[in-house]
């Protein structure tokens, strides 16, 4: 459900009310029966809420269902819209907590989350910098790459959240060799058999024959040809100023970014409303709406549900995708 202060609740009702989204899954959601009715009245949507302690949502569920796994029981104070607390930030662990498990013990087929507050998260003694890293712990530490993906682009990135003064020093041949690997064995699984990898350069022009820099000649291009040596269709690197275009014309399957703002600028710009974001390498599938909490929005009405809808549906096509393999 996320962060019961935030819009999780009411895009999570307007996603559920959607039948041609409930058609495609049978949604179980973990979260809070109060900030889940509240979530429904702002949403304005019509559900009836069905308790779910035990149960898994049948195949012909009546329509107008939400079926909630009830994992917390706030009081007012503590789901105040726009303000984080630690007993939603601790809410929000257990929600992570239980979906990680009935996937693992293939139970679920796959967790789509709702945004979360890494203030109340951390304020809640739960030191991490949000989903991806815990969910990377409580499913056996595994080596992860963000993606976030639309119709029309998939990006990657070799680092996150870092300052941009401290990217070229963790731009390592590992590193890039490590995210290309990733992402080829996940697009490989979930998405298209062969497909086919972007990998940019860090520097304006490729460093311009090391005018500018010389972490391709010596980092990045060297990556790609140990790629390239294990079977893996990779390309680069190449100019981040032209190579977008390309992508978004059908030339690559994914494109594999340096840093942050290098791939989530292009994507946003396509994707504002129904770009998802995906959390590749580990060994279950979990995907997740592109943007925060919305504490500005949170209680008005206003907020999109696109990215929530787009994270359900990518979900679930990965899980058949996986089935039919």
């Amino acid at each position: 459900m996320g962060d019961p202060s935030g819009i999780g609740p009411e895009i999570i009702a307007a996603t559920l009310a959607d039948p041609s989204v409930t058609a495609l899954c049978r949604p179980l959601v973990l979260g809070d029966r109060g900030a889940m009715e509240r979530g429904i009245a702002v949403a304005g949507v019509d559900l009836a809420i069905v308790s779910a302690p035990d149960l898994i949502p049948p195949a012909a569920a009546a329509p107008g269902t939400l079926y909630l796994r009830e994992l917390s029981t706030l009081n007012a104070d503590q789901m105040e819209y726009g303000r984080p607390t630690p007993a939603g930030g601790d809410a929000c662990y257990r929600y992570i907590c239980e979906a990680a498990r009935l996937c693992m013990e293939g139970t679920a087929a796959a967790m789509a989350t709702a945004p979360i507050n890494k203030e109340s998260l951390n304020s809640a003694g739960h030191h991490f910098p949000g989903h991806t890293e815990l969910l990377a712990e409580l499913t056996g530490g595994h080596e992860v790459v963000m993606m976030l993906a639309g119709e029309r682009l998939r990006v990657t990135l070799v680092t996150i959240h870092e300052a941009l003064s401290r990217v070229p020093e963790l731009v390592t041949f590992e590193r890039v060799l490590s995210t290309i690997r990733i992402t080829n064995a996940s697009l490989s699984r979930w998405f298209c058999r062969a497909p086919r990898l972007a990998v940019l350069a860090l520097n304006p022009h490729c460093g311009e024959g090391g005018m500018f820099g010389d972490e391709e000649s010596r980092i990045i291009a060297p990556a790609i040809a140990q790629a390239r040596a294990e079977g893996i269709d990779a390309t680069g690197p190449l100019s981040a100023d032209t190579l977008f275009h390309f992508a978004c014309e059908g030339g690559y399957d994914a494109v594999v970014c340096m840093y942050h703002d290098q791939g989530l600028i292009p994507l946003k710009l396509l994707h504002f409303d129904d770009g998802v974001n995906v959390t590749l390498g580990l060994p279950i599938i979990r995907t997740s709406v592109d943007h925060g909490t919305a504490y500005d929005l949170a209680g008005t009405g206003r907020a999109s549900a696109a990215s929530m809808k787009a994270a359900l549906v990518m979900a679930a096509g990965m899980a058949q995708t996986v089935q039919e393999i």
